[in-house]
């Protein structure tokens, strides 16, 4: 159980990295930009639109929204750039 939740951080801190990376690409859109940067406000952002005290809600809003932001950007990003992200950051990993 501890390693499959070690596991599941270092994806998550893995795929922040990429993140990182698309927002430095200059070949990523505005609109991707925007997004990804909203996304990674929402999940800083010290109050949520439902409370987190909230049992199961207070969680599901904040992995729905960040989620969707993160899906609508990388939809509009070029694959070459996300695969290049993934691959830098794999091995700055």
């Amino acid at each position: 159980m501890i390693e499959k939740l070690k596991e599941i951080a270092k994806s998550v801190k893995r795929e922040v990295k990429v993140w990182k990376f698309i927002l430095k690409d200059q070949r990523t859109p505005m609109v991707s930009k925007f997004l990804l940067a909203l996304a990674i406000l929402y999940a800083l952002m010290p109050f949520d639109l439902i409370p987190d005290f909230i049992p199961i809600l207070g969680y599901l809003d904040d992995i729905l929204l960040i989620g969707l932001l993160v899906f609508l950007a990388l939809k509009f990003i070029p694959k070459e750039v996300v695969e290049e992200s993934r691959i830098r950051a794999k091995y700055e990993f």
